[in-house]
């Protein structure tokens, strides 16, 4: 088997290769959520795993997309007063960050708990990317005896969970309807010769990775109104993420007698409006150099690929696996109520300007929202107003 020369770096020729051999051992097929799991996250290779930078403002600066952390240190300063509430509630101190970037949001919240008095035990970062690691440890030097690193959970954890765009970046299936039939979409390996040999001799590279459908019994969780074809994704890794998220809490609470919260915030939409007959394209989406594309089969390794959250789906995740839903909202009323507003008045216009795109509406004040679970019942600052737990 010998895979065509697409790129002069060897890290993404490795990439290829390896999809290439993966969708060979599956029988010439990959579904979609197998093929984005090695585009992310194949050790040393994948986006996450590499070395490329991910995170910044600007494409100058070689990244990609900018996340809340790296837009307002206010993201964080605010968080920190939920997480405080959390670990009061819940009797604990320690704090769990899934995905946790560049390490900003670790570095805001740990700061902004000193601040504040609240006693912080261990810090625990949950993140595959070695490539990452090395810069959240750079970031993070001044709390260096508060932070570990692992790379899984662990059988059991309390305290409190915080996750900002992890849940958008896991792995999910494709279902497309054509003609009124569902098929699962898939990978497949189809390199032409002359085409490759002609690319070669422009000087570019052309991907072999192609689409092909298959006739599935999958289905969205609800019915998708309408006979017109209908691409759209589903979210069993995000889900399934959720329920171990709980089975650990509910370990952790039995052993100790401590349990936990789980604040994850992302963009996305309930079920009913996820699955509406109108949104016909889907949600995935590809970001690199701070622009968005829709070919996650091109240049595979050197952006990113997410879909937005069913947020339904995971809220019933948690509680079937026993977790009880402690609310969601629009990220502007959860940061609102946090505190959000009040240190603002008397900051530079820059820092204003910034903040205030967490919370308006045409940036990311109503595309992310905040969901929260825990072990036990009570109702965080952060949803006092303008809770939506009733739309899930």
């Amino acid at each position: 088997m010998t895979t065509p020369q697409l790129s002069n770096d060897p890290g993404q020729q490795a990439l290829y290769t390896l999809i290439q051999r993966s969708i060979a051992n599956a029988g010439g097929w990959l579904g979609f959520d197998r093929f984005m799991a090695l585009a992310l996250y194949a050790p040393g290779m994948g986006y996450y795993a590499n070395s490329l930078r991910k995170f910044g403002l600007t494409p100058e600066s070689g990244s990609d997309f900018a996340t809340a952390p790296e837009m307002s240190k206010h993201f964080g300063r605010t968080l920190a007063h939920q997480v405080a509430e959390a670990l009061q509630v819940t009797g604990t101190d320690e704090v769990w960050e899934f995905g946790a970037g560049s390490g900003a949001l670790a570095l805001q919240l740990l700061d902004s708990l000193g601040q504040m008095g609240v006693s912080v035990k261990r810090y625990t970062i949950v993140d595959l990317s070695g490539s990452l690691r090395e810069r959240q440890q750079e970031m993070l030097k001044a709390h260096a005896h508060k932070v570990q690193w692992v790379d899984a959970l662990p059988e059991q954890l309390s305290g409190v969970v915080v996750g900002n765009e992890v849940l958008d970046a896991m792995p999910v299936q494709l279902l497309v309807r054509k003609s009124g039939v569902w098929h699962e979409r898939g990978v497949v390996w189809n390199a032409d010769a002359a085409s490759q040999d002609k690319a070669t001799a422009e000087g570019r590279a052309v991907s072999p990775l192609q689409w092909e459908d298959r006739v599935t019994d999958l289905r969205p969780p609800m019915e998708v109104p309408g006979e017109h074809d209908y691409l759209t994704e589903i979210h069993s890794q995000a889900e399934a993420f959720v329920a171990t998220l709980a089975d650990r809490f509910k370990a952790g609470e039995a052993a100790t007698g401590k349990g936990g919260a789980a604040f994850l915030i992302d963009y996305g939409f309930p079920e009913s409006e996820y699955f509406h007959a109108q949104r016909s394209m889907g949600t995935l989406m590809c970001h690199q150099l701070h622009k968005a594309d829709s070919d996650p089969l091109a240049d595979v390794g050197r952006k990113d690929i997410t879909a937005h959250v069913n947020f339904t789906g995971v809220a019933l995740a948690a509680q079937d696996a026993g977790l009880n839903v402690l609310g969601y909202t629009s990220q502007a009323h959860f940061l609102i109520n946090c505190g959000l507003l009040p240190p603002l008045v008397d900051a530079p216009m820059d820092e204003k300007s910034m903040a205030q795109k967490l919370i308006t509406e045409h940036e990311m004040g109503e595309l992310f929202k905040v969901v929260a679970f825990g072990t036990t019942e009570w109702e965080p600052m952060g949803f006092a107003q303008g809770d939506r737990t009733y739309a899930l």
